[in-house]
């Protein structure tokens, strides 16, 4: 599916917009709490917020633009945007074909979600129907490992895989922990987070063109300060606080 833009929404930040360079960000928009759009029709998650801030420190004028997931780093190759703040994960398949920021979000194991009245034997895990967003590390992950064993089902977003668990539809649904972890406590007891947790990538970055190494450079130190005086540690304890006390990144 090639359908660009759902909607886009102008949020400037820079400290002097007349002499601000002005960039476009894709986002996904519907993987909650990293990216969503709120009761008012705006971006909002922790994406979101670590967008904003990189924008103050960097001087950027932003322009944020949500793109269905399934196309979302053909568009920044296409040049429909400037970089990606969407919990892509860093993985040396995706640095073939674009850079990445260092990481704002840390490795985050992969868990299961499941039913909670409907127990799975992961020990021998076969004869299982497997939901999980398409077009995502976790998707090629269950193709490699379990998909011979298994029946894997691909969704456009997190939101339909969620619905079909839900709906009993399939048995399980793979995706990045802290997902899995938010949405089972967001659920009152009907969903638990189950399973091994597998480890998938290098966490997640700002994806940009190979060619944009000083929009690159302007990103980087904004993390590096970020995350020096805790500023991602702090916005990730209040978006998942299921994560515990920071700092989440190691030494």
């Amino acid at each position: 599916m090639k359908r660009l833009v759902l909607a886009a929404m102008v949020l400037a930040f820079a400290s002097n917009p007349a002499t601000a360079e002005s960039i476009r960000i894709g986002t996904e928009a519907a993987y909650p709490p990293f990216n969503f759009l709120d009761e008012s029709g705006n971006v909002a998650g922790f994406d979101i917020d670590v967008g904003k801030e990189i924008c103050k420190r960097a001087e950027l004028d932003c322009t944020w633009i949500p793109n269905e997931w399934d196309s979302i780093i053909q568009n920044l190759i296409a040049g429909n945007y400037d970089a990606i703040l969407a919990d892509v994960t860093i993985n040396d398949e995706r640095k073939q074909t674009v850079d990445f920021s260092h990481p704002y979000f840390p490795p985050d194991p992969s868990q299961y979600l499941r039913l909670a009245d409907k127990p799975v034997d992961f020990s021998k895990l076969a004869g299982f129907r497997i939901g999980v967003q398409g077009a995502t590390v976790q998707a090629a992950w269950l193709t490699t490992n379990l998909g011979d064993a298994n029946t894997i089902l691909t969704f456009d977003t997190t939101d339909q895989a969620l619905a079909d668990l839900n709906g009993g539809n399939i048995d399980l649904m793979l995706a990045e922990g802290s997902y899995i972890d938010e949405t089972a406590k967001g659920s009152n007891g009907t969903l638990v987070s189950d399973g091994p947790k597998i480890p998938i990538g290098d966490g997640a970055g700002v994806v940009l063109r190979k060619s944009d190494d000083a929009l690159e450079l302007k990103v980087n130190t904004a993390i590096d300060a970020m995350r020096a005086d805790g500023t991602i540690d702090a916005l990730i304890s209040h978006w998942f606080p299921e994560k515990g006390a920071p700092p989440f990144f190691a030494n």
